[in-house]
């Protein structure tokens, strides 16, 4: 059972996807309201304090990747879950790059939920420091959440940060997969099945690279996990 009354937001136009998830939450312990039309949602979202939102896609009025985007810009710390269509990768990555934490496809089990729900609520209210990392010339700035390398910058994500800022802490080892899931998404069960960590991997390569970035900064060792490459300077 959830150990305080987190309030949780479900904007998803599906009748019986919104009553499951609604029941399920209830019986966990949670606060919830949950709402069919997305302009409804968003405007909840930007007038009434929720610990957490369940966020469709597609949505009748405003649709979830706005309702993410325009969300992120007025309340940046609001934690965000998408649910997309099974299989729907495109729908993932489009949902991670418009600010959210986390996804989870249709349909769901009910352990995969309570997982997902319990692990962004856990770290929710916790920022990026305000740190800033230099590694191999990339500079990392937390505060403002921005990756800069010759005389260019890039947006990044909270996640992001995270992952690089942990990456860094261990760099002088590989780190598995099921370690990323437990500290930086604070996973309880890293045995659940999930692309999260390589689409987020996949995602941050791509932004150090369109920086001009040239060679490996993050290496995939293969059946083992990730290591972030010695620094140069």
């Amino acid at each position: 059972m959830a150990e305080t009354k987190s309030h949780i937001l479900i904007v998803e136009d599906d009748p019986a996807i919104r009553n499951g998830l609604s029941d399920v939450l209830v019986f966990n312990g949670y606060s919830v309201t949950a709402v069919e039309d997305g302009r409804e949602g968003f405007e909840l979202l930007l007038n009434t304090y929720f610990d957490l939102v369940l966020l469709d896609v597609m949505l009748p009025s405003m649709d979830g990747f706005t309702i993410c985007r325009e969300t992120r810009a007025e309340k940046p710390n609001q934690p965000i879950i998408m649910i997309t269509a099974k299989g729907a990768e495109d729908d993932i990555v489009k949902g991670f790059k418009a600010g959210a934490d986390d996804y989870i496809t249709k349909p769901f089990s009910l352990r995969e939920l309570t997982v997902r729900v319990e692990a962004i609520l856990r770290r929710s209210g916790k920022p990026v420091g305000d740190e800033q990392l230099s590694i191999n010339d990339v500079v990392f700035d937390g505060r403002n959440l921005l990756a800069q390398y010759s005389g260019k910058s890039a947006t990044i994500t909270r996640k992001e940060m995270d992952i690089i800022v942990y990456l860094h802490r261990f760099q002088e080892r590989i780190v598995a997969k099921k370690e990323l899931l437990t500290e930086v998404w604070h996973y309880t069960d890293a045995g659940i099945e999930t692309r999260t960590v390589d689409i987020h991997m996949l995602k941050l390569r791509k932004k150090i690279q369109s920086l001009g970035f040239k060679g490996e900064f993050i290496t995939t060792i293969r059946g083992e996990g990730y290591r972030l490459e010695h620094e140069t300077s």
